[in-house]
Protein backbone atom coordinates (compact mmCIF):
# COMPACT_ATOMS: atom_id res chain seq x y z
CA UNK A 1 0.00 0.00 0.00
CA UNK A 2 1.36 3.08 -0.91
CA UNK A 3 1.63 6.03 1.50
CA UNK A 4 1.39 9.30 1.75
CA UNK A 5 3.88 12.25 3.56
CA UNK A 6 2.18 14.50 5.95
CA UNK A 7 2.28 17.88 4.92
CA UNK A 8 0.69 21.45 6.52
CA UNK A 9 -0.32 22.19 3.06
CA UNK A 10 -3.77 22.22 2.17
CA UNK A 11 -4.73 22.61 -1.59
CA UNK A 12 -6.51 26.24 -2.66
CA UNK A 13 -10.37 27.04 -2.12
CA UNK A 14 -12.55 25.33 -4.89
CA UNK A 15 -14.24 28.13 -7.29
CA UNK A 16 -17.31 29.30 -6.24
CA UNK A 17 -19.37 29.33 -9.11
CA UNK A 18 -22.98 28.52 -7.72
CA UNK A 19 -25.84 29.50 -10.24
CA UNK A 20 -29.55 28.46 -10.35
CA UNK A 21 -29.23 27.61 -13.84
CA UNK A 22 -33.54 26.69 -14.28
CA UNK A 23 -34.21 30.03 -12.94
CA UNK A 24 -32.60 31.37 -16.84
CA UNK A 25 -35.82 30.03 -17.79
CA UNK A 26 -38.03 30.35 -14.81
CA UNK A 27 -36.94 33.32 -12.58
CA UNK A 28 -35.91 32.34 -9.24
CA UNK A 29 -37.81 34.75 -6.71
CA UNK A 30 -39.25 34.41 -2.85
CA UNK A 31 -42.14 34.39 -2.40
CA UNK A 32 -42.26 37.73 -1.46
CA UNK A 33 -41.00 38.45 -4.56
CA UNK A 34 -37.42 39.19 -3.11
CA UNK A 35 -34.49 37.80 -5.60
CA UNK A 36 -33.28 34.70 -3.86
CA UNK A 37 -29.00 34.59 -2.87
CA UNK A 38 -28.36 33.17 -6.04
CA UNK A 39 -30.24 35.02 -8.63
CA UNK A 40 -28.97 38.22 -6.89
CA UNK A 41 -25.42 36.70 -7.04
CA UNK A 42 -26.22 36.61 -10.96
CA UNK A 43 -28.23 39.61 -11.16
CA UNK A 44 -31.49 39.97 -12.46
CA UNK A 45 -33.70 41.57 -15.68
CA UNK A 46 -37.03 43.65 -15.13
CA UNK A 47 -38.64 40.40 -16.33
CA UNK A 48 -37.51 38.50 -12.82
CA UNK A 49 -35.22 36.45 -14.87
CA UNK A 50 -31.83 35.77 -14.41
CA UNK A 51 -29.51 37.13 -16.09
CA UNK A 52 -25.44 35.51 -15.79
CA UNK A 53 -22.63 37.89 -16.46
CA UNK A 54 -20.79 37.47 -19.45
CA UNK A 55 -17.38 36.69 -17.31
CA UNK A 56 -19.07 34.61 -15.02
CA UNK A 57 -20.15 32.75 -17.96
CA UNK A 58 -17.06 32.74 -19.72
CA UNK A 59 -15.70 31.75 -16.68
CA UNK A 60 -17.82 28.44 -16.42
CA UNK A 61 -16.80 28.04 -20.30
CA UNK A 62 -12.96 28.05 -19.25
CA UNK A 63 -14.06 24.91 -17.07
CA UNK A 64 -15.81 23.20 -19.87
CA UNK A 65 -19.24 24.39 -18.75
CA UNK A 66 -22.01 25.68 -21.00
CA UNK A 67 -24.47 26.45 -18.11
CA UNK A 68 -27.18 26.14 -20.61
CA UNK A 69 -25.85 22.53 -22.15
CA UNK A 70 -25.40 22.14 -17.98
CA UNK A 71 -28.72 22.17 -16.99
CA UNK A 72 -29.85 20.09 -19.84
CA UNK A 73 -27.76 17.14 -19.03
CA UNK A 74 -24.23 18.10 -20.13
CA UNK A 75 -23.15 17.06 -16.41
CA UNK A 76 -23.87 13.18 -17.48
CA UNK A 77 -20.92 13.46 -19.11
CA UNK A 78 -17.73 11.70 -17.77
CA UNK A 79 -15.47 11.41 -20.07
CA UNK A 80 -12.25 11.78 -18.25
CA UNK A 81 -10.74 14.80 -20.06
CA UNK A 82 -13.92 16.53 -19.69
CA UNK A 83 -13.92 15.91 -15.50
CA UNK A 84 -12.77 18.57 -13.64
CA UNK A 85 -10.12 17.21 -11.23
CA UNK A 86 -7.86 19.95 -9.44
CA UNK A 87 -7.97 21.25 -6.69
CA UNK A 88 -9.35 24.98 -7.92
CA UNK A 89 -12.08 23.20 -10.30
CA UNK A 90 -15.20 23.01 -8.20
CA UNK A 91 -17.98 23.95 -10.25
CA UNK A 92 -22.09 23.14 -9.21
CA UNK A 93 -24.48 25.08 -10.82
CA UNK A 94 -27.56 24.45 -9.14
CA UNK A 95 -30.17 22.73 -10.87
CA UNK A 96 -33.11 23.82 -9.39
CA UNK A 97 -35.67 20.55 -8.34
CA UNK A 98 -33.19 18.40 -9.71
CA UNK A 99 -33.13 16.76 -5.57
CA UNK A 100 -36.82 15.64 -5.31
CA UNK A 101 -37.75 12.60 -3.08
CA UNK A 102 -37.34 10.10 -5.52
CA UNK A 103 -33.52 10.87 -6.45
CA UNK A 104 -32.93 11.22 -2.89
CA UNK A 105 -34.95 7.93 -1.64
CA UNK A 106 -33.19 6.15 -4.18
CA UNK A 107 -29.21 7.03 -4.21
CA UNK A 108 -26.56 4.82 -3.44
CA UNK A 109 -24.57 4.94 -0.09
CA UNK A 110 -20.68 5.34 -1.03
CA UNK A 111 -18.55 3.16 0.39
CA UNK A 112 -15.04 3.08 0.76
CA UNK A 113 -14.45 -0.61 1.89
CA UNK A 114 -10.97 -2.00 3.04
CA UNK A 115 -10.40 -5.60 2.97
CA UNK A 116 -8.35 -6.98 6.21
CA UNK A 117 -5.99 -8.14 4.30
CA UNK A 118 -4.67 -4.51 3.29
CA UNK A 119 -3.74 -3.36 6.64
CA UNK A 120 -2.33 -6.83 8.04
CA UNK A 121 1.52 -5.78 7.02
CA UNK A 122 1.10 -2.31 8.77
CA UNK A 123 3.88 -0.89 10.60
CA UNK A 124 2.24 1.44 12.73
CA UNK A 125 0.63 1.72 15.54
CA UNK A 126 -2.60 -0.66 15.36
CA UNK A 127 -4.69 -1.80 18.23
CA UNK A 128 -6.60 -5.20 17.65
CA UNK A 129 -10.31 -5.08 15.75
CA UNK A 130 -12.86 -3.34 18.38
CA UNK A 131 -15.99 -5.61 19.06
CA UNK A 132 -18.91 -4.59 16.83
CA UNK A 133 -21.03 -2.07 18.33
CA UNK A 134 -24.62 -2.66 16.95
CA UNK A 135 -25.14 0.52 15.48
CA UNK A 136 -28.96 2.13 17.48
CA UNK A 137 -31.69 3.56 15.58
CA UNK A 138 -31.67 7.29 16.48
CA UNK A 139 -35.15 8.56 17.70
CA UNK A 140 -37.50 10.70 15.60
CA UNK A 141 -37.16 13.84 15.16
CA UNK A 142 -33.72 13.76 14.43
CA UNK A 143 -33.87 17.48 14.26
CA UNK A 144 -34.75 17.39 17.90
CA UNK A 145 -32.15 14.90 18.50
CA UNK A 146 -29.17 15.07 16.32
CA UNK A 147 -30.08 18.60 14.58
CA UNK A 148 -26.37 18.33 13.09
CA UNK A 149 -26.83 15.51 11.33
CA UNK A 150 -27.79 15.13 7.21
CA UNK A 151 -27.03 13.76 4.00
CA UNK A 152 -25.05 15.01 1.48
CA UNK A 153 -26.30 13.63 -2.06
CA UNK A 154 -24.16 13.91 -5.38
CA UNK A 155 -24.13 12.59 -8.75
CA UNK A 156 -20.77 10.43 -9.97
CA UNK A 157 -19.78 8.22 -12.98
CA UNK A 158 -21.56 5.05 -11.12
CA UNK A 159 -24.85 6.88 -10.47
CA UNK A 160 -26.10 9.19 -7.82
CA UNK A 161 -24.82 8.73 -4.47
CA UNK A 162 -25.14 9.56 -1.13
CA UNK A 163 -22.78 10.00 2.37
CA UNK A 164 -23.93 11.68 5.74
CA UNK A 165 -22.51 14.83 6.50
CA UNK A 166 -22.48 17.27 9.67
CA UNK A 167 -23.27 20.94 10.49
CA UNK A 168 -20.38 22.71 11.73
CA UNK A 169 -19.46 26.10 13.38
CA UNK A 170 -17.98 28.52 11.22
CA UNK A 171 -15.47 31.14 12.70
CA UNK A 172 -16.01 34.02 10.82
CA UNK A 173 -19.48 33.59 10.83
CA UNK A 174 -20.33 32.92 14.72
CA UNK A 175 -24.20 31.64 14.68
CA UNK A 176 -24.30 31.71 11.23
CA UNK A 177 -22.63 29.00 9.60
CA UNK A 178 -23.52 27.47 6.43
CA UNK A 179 -20.17 24.97 6.78
CA UNK A 180 -20.48 21.13 6.08
CA UNK A 181 -18.06 18.36 7.40
CA UNK A 182 -18.04 15.79 5.46
CA UNK A 183 -15.70 12.78 3.98
CA UNK A 184 -13.28 13.89 0.78
CA UNK A 185 -14.76 10.82 -0.88
CA UNK A 186 -17.88 12.18 -0.99
CA UNK A 187 -17.13 14.89 -3.10
CA UNK A 188 -13.99 13.68 -5.03
CA UNK A 189 -12.95 10.78 -6.64
CA UNK A 190 -9.27 11.18 -5.78
CA UNK A 191 -6.45 10.17 -7.67
CA UNK A 192 -8.28 8.83 -10.53
CA UNK A 193 -11.07 11.03 -10.86
CA UNK A 194 -12.20 14.23 -10.18
CA UNK A 195 -15.53 16.58 -8.18
CA UNK A 196 -18.25 15.17 -8.31
CA UNK A 197 -21.01 16.79 -9.09
CA UNK A 198 -24.78 18.40 -8.24
CA UNK A 199 -23.32 18.34 -4.47
CA UNK A 200 -26.52 18.89 -1.81
CA UNK A 201 -26.80 18.94 2.00
CA UNK A 202 -30.30 18.02 3.30
CA UNK A 203 -30.34 18.38 7.23
CA UNK A 204 -32.56 15.98 9.15
CA UNK A 205 -33.00 13.59 6.17
CA UNK A 206 -36.77 12.39 6.44
CA UNK A 207 -36.85 13.80 9.94
CA UNK A 208 -40.02 11.93 11.03
CA UNK A 209 -37.92 8.30 10.78
CA UNK A 210 -40.80 7.30 7.81
CA UNK A 211 -39.96 3.57 6.48
CA UNK A 212 -38.86 3.05 2.61
CA UNK A 213 -42.23 2.12 1.79
CA UNK A 214 -44.01 5.58 3.52
CA UNK A 215 -41.31 7.42 1.98
CA UNK A 216 -42.42 6.63 -1.65
CA UNK A 217 -45.38 9.57 -1.62
CA UNK A 218 -43.69 11.47 0.90
CA UNK A 219 -43.58 15.25 -0.59
CA UNK A 220 -39.94 17.20 -0.68
CA UNK A 221 -40.54 18.90 2.51
CA UNK A 222 -41.35 15.71 4.15
CA UNK A 223 -38.21 14.50 2.89
CA UNK A 224 -36.00 17.76 3.34
CA UNK A 225 -38.18 19.68 5.84
CA UNK A 226 -35.16 22.10 6.18
CA UNK A 227 -34.74 22.27 2.85
CA UNK A 228 -31.71 21.38 0.11
CA UNK A 229 -28.38 23.37 0.32
CA UNK A 230 -26.14 23.23 -2.43
CA UNK A 231 -22.15 23.18 -2.21
CA UNK A 232 -20.97 26.69 -3.61
CA UNK A 233 -18.10 25.99 -2.36
CA UNK A 234 -15.84 22.89 -1.30
CA UNK A 235 -12.17 21.68 -0.17
CA UNK A 236 -10.51 18.70 0.37
CA UNK A 237 -7.13 17.58 1.25
CA UNK A 238 -3.95 17.36 -1.16
CA UNK A 239 -3.37 14.31 0.20
CA UNK A 240 -6.57 13.18 -0.67
CA UNK A 241 -6.65 14.53 -4.40
CA UNK A 242 -3.39 12.51 -5.15
CA UNK A 243 -3.58 9.39 -3.11
CA UNK A 244 -7.37 8.63 -2.46
CA UNK A 245 -9.10 5.64 -4.12
CA UNK A 246 -12.24 3.85 -4.14
CA UNK A 247 -10.97 1.18 -2.37
CA UNK A 248 -8.28 0.42 0.54
CA UNK A 249 -6.60 2.85 2.83
CA UNK A 250 -4.56 5.05 0.36
CA UNK A 251 -5.15 9.02 1.85
CA UNK A 252 -7.62 7.79 5.05
CA UNK A 253 -5.89 9.44 6.87
CA UNK A 254 -6.41 12.70 5.09
CA UNK A 255 -10.28 11.59 3.88
CA UNK A 256 -11.84 15.00 4.58
CA UNK A 257 -14.33 18.06 3.27
CA UNK A 258 -15.49 21.45 4.23
CA UNK A 259 -18.66 22.52 2.18
CA UNK A 260 -19.85 26.01 1.92
CA UNK A 261 -23.62 25.39 1.18
CA UNK A 262 -26.30 28.04 -0.14
CA UNK A 263 -29.98 27.25 -0.01
CA UNK A 264 -31.76 25.93 -3.49
CA UNK A 265 -34.49 28.33 -2.76
CA UNK A 266 -33.07 31.75 -1.57
CA UNK A 267 -35.16 30.63 1.92
CA UNK A 268 -35.37 33.85 4.23
CA UNK A 269 -32.19 34.84 4.18
CA UNK A 270 -31.36 32.40 7.64
CA UNK A 271 -27.85 30.66 7.62
CA UNK A 272 -27.93 27.11 7.91
CA UNK A 273 -26.81 26.87 11.20
CA UNK A 274 -29.88 29.71 12.26
CA UNK A 275 -32.31 27.00 10.53
CA UNK A 276 -31.35 23.74 12.03
CA UNK A 277 -30.67 25.64 15.33
CA UNK A 278 -27.19 23.85 15.78
CA UNK A 279 -23.52 23.62 14.65
CA UNK A 280 -20.96 21.31 15.93
CA UNK A 281 -17.08 23.58 16.58
CA UNK A 282 -14.69 21.28 15.49
CA UNK A 283 -11.74 19.80 17.86
CA UNK A 284 -8.01 20.08 15.62
CA UNK A 285 -6.75 19.08 18.84
CA UNK A 286 -8.57 16.12 20.14
CA UNK A 287 -6.76 13.86 22.61
CA UNK A 288 -4.94 10.62 21.15
CA UNK A 289 -6.80 7.55 21.24
CA UNK A 290 -5.54 6.19 24.94
CA UNK A 291 -6.97 9.73 26.42
CA UNK A 292 -10.48 9.26 24.41
CA UNK A 293 -13.20 7.59 26.59
CA UNK A 294 -16.05 8.09 24.04
CA UNK A 295 -16.60 8.43 20.44
CA UNK A 296 -20.11 8.66 18.71
CA UNK A 297 -20.52 8.21 14.91
CA UNK A 298 -23.55 9.56 13.53
CA UNK A 299 -25.07 8.65 10.04
CA UNK A 300 -27.52 7.10 7.39
CA UNK A 301 -26.44 3.51 6.32
CA UNK A 302 -27.87 2.29 3.18
CA UNK A 303 -26.08 -0.81 2.37
CA UNK A 304 -27.42 -3.79 3.60
CA UNK A 305 -29.17 -4.37 6.32
CA UNK A 306 -29.77 -1.09 6.52
CA UNK A 307 -31.89 1.02 3.31
CA UNK A 308 -30.42 4.46 3.85
CA UNK A 309 -33.64 6.26 5.17
CA UNK A 310 -33.00 6.21 8.74
CA UNK A 311 -30.35 7.42 11.53
CA UNK A 312 -27.95 5.70 13.20
CA UNK A 313 -25.45 6.48 15.91
CA UNK A 314 -22.82 4.10 17.27
CA UNK A 315 -20.84 4.69 20.52
CA UNK A 316 -17.73 3.01 21.44
CA UNK A 317 -13.56 3.83 23.04
CA UNK A 318 -11.53 4.40 20.03
CA UNK A 319 -8.45 2.08 19.12
CA UNK A 320 -5.93 3.21 16.62
CA UNK A 321 -5.40 2.00 13.05
CA UNK A 322 -3.00 2.95 11.28
CA UNK A 323 -2.43 2.60 7.41
CA UNK A 324 0.99 3.78 6.92
CA UNK A 325 3.55 4.43 8.98
CA UNK A 326 4.19 7.95 7.39
CA UNK A 327 0.44 8.66 8.16
CA UNK A 328 -1.06 9.90 11.25
CA UNK A 329 -2.55 6.91 13.24
CA UNK A 330 -6.88 6.94 12.50
CA UNK A 331 -9.61 6.00 15.20
CA UNK A 332 -11.19 3.03 15.01
CA UNK A 333 -14.61 2.41 16.73
CA UNK A 334 -16.92 -0.89 16.48
CA UNK A 335 -19.72 -0.05 14.31
CA UNK A 336 -22.28 -2.31 12.24
CA UNK A 337 -23.14 0.92 10.10
CA UNK A 338 -22.60 0.64 6.42
CA UNK A 339 -21.58 2.02 3.46
CA UNK A 340 -23.80 5.50 3.41
CA UNK A 341 -22.50 6.43 6.72
CA UNK A 342 -19.60 7.32 5.02
CA UNK A 343 -18.80 11.59 6.23
CA UNK A 344 -20.95 11.33 9.29
CA UNK A 345 -19.79 13.05 12.17
CA UNK A 346 -17.81 11.64 15.30
CA UNK A 347 -18.29 13.67 18.14
CA UNK A 348 -16.59 13.48 21.65
CA UNK A 349 -16.08 15.74 24.36
CA UNK A 350 -14.01 18.63 23.13
CA UNK A 351 -11.44 20.46 25.35
CA UNK A 352 -14.00 22.59 26.49
CA UNK A 353 -15.64 19.55 28.18
CA UNK A 354 -18.44 20.08 25.48
CA UNK A 355 -19.05 18.09 22.62
CA UNK A 356 -16.98 18.67 19.53
CA UNK A 357 -16.47 17.32 16.33
CA UNK A 358 -12.85 15.13 16.11
CA UNK A 359 -13.27 12.86 13.05
CA UNK A 360 -15.55 11.67 10.81
CA UNK A 361 -16.38 8.06 8.76
CA UNK A 362 -13.69 7.49 5.94
CA UNK A 363 -13.16 3.47 5.92
CA UNK A 364 -14.69 0.21 7.61
CA UNK A 365 -13.99 -3.54 6.36
CA UNK A 366 -15.36 -4.87 3.67
CA UNK A 367 -17.74 -7.23 5.77
CA UNK A 368 -19.35 -4.54 8.44
CA UNK A 369 -18.52 -4.16 12.06
CA UNK A 370 -15.85 -1.79 12.55
CA UNK A 371 -15.44 1.80 10.69
CA UNK A 372 -12.02 4.43 11.22
CA UNK A 373 -11.84 8.48 10.44
CA UNK A 374 -9.38 11.14 10.39
CA UNK A 375 -8.03 12.58 13.70
CA UNK A 376 -8.26 15.91 12.19
CA UNK A 377 -4.96 18.20 12.77
CA UNK A 378 -3.15 20.84 10.72
CA UNK A 379 -4.01 19.56 7.57
CA UNK A 380 -7.74 19.54 8.29
CA UNK A 381 -7.53 23.06 10.00
CA UNK A 382 -6.27 23.98 6.94
CA UNK A 383 -9.26 22.83 4.74
CA UNK A 384 -11.50 24.27 7.25
CA UNK A 385 -9.86 27.62 7.67
CA UNK A 386 -9.77 28.33 3.57
CA UNK A 387 -13.19 27.88 3.35
CA UNK A 388 -14.32 29.61 6.41
CA UNK A 389 -11.70 32.70 5.50
CA UNK A 390 -12.89 33.02 1.51
CA UNK A 391 -16.50 33.33 2.50
CA UNK A 392 -15.49 35.51 5.59
CA UNK A 393 -17.17 38.74 3.52
CA UNK A 394 -20.28 37.24 2.43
Amino acid sequence: MRSTRPSLAVVALASVLALTVTACDSGDTTADGRASASASAAGTGSDGKIRIPDDLRDKLKEHGIDIDKWKNGAWKNWDREDWLREADEFVNPIIKGLWNPDRMRDADGRNKGVDTNDISGDQGVTDPAPAPVVARAVAPSYHANAATAGKVFFDSPEGTMVCSATVVADPAHPGKSNLVWTAGHCVHAGKKGGWYRNVAFVPSYNDAGRTEGQLENATREQVAPFGVWWGDGAQTSRQWIAQGGETGGDGASYDFAVIHVTPEKGGDGKSLEETVGAALPVDFNAPAVPKVSSITATGYPAAKPFDGQKLYQCQDRPGRLSMATSDPTMYRIGCTMTGGSSGGGWVATGSDGKPALVSNTSIGPVTSGWLAGPRLGDVAKGVYDSVSKKFAGR
